[in-house]
């Protein structure tokens, strides 16, 4: 099971995408609302999206500055 989640997530490129906003609009609400500890999957969400490639050049170069 585990093996096919992993192929699942790595080969089909709408899933992912659709996991991925599920998991942020989730998470947005677990951040916005109290007593809830899924704020954390907001940030998993943008990680199956792919945003951290996206600014991971401009983040380390900010901090080598």
């Amino acid at each position: 099971m585990k093996v096919y989640i992993k192929k699942l997530i790595s080969e089909n490129k709408k899933f992912r995408k659709t996991a991925g906003v599920i998991l942020v609009v989730v998470g947005f609400i677990g951040i916005i609302t109290p007593f809830t500890p899924w704020g954390i999957l907001f940030f998993v969400g943008l990680e199956l999206l792919g945003v951290r490639f996206l600014f991971w050049d401009k983040i380390k170069n900010w901090f080598k500055k």
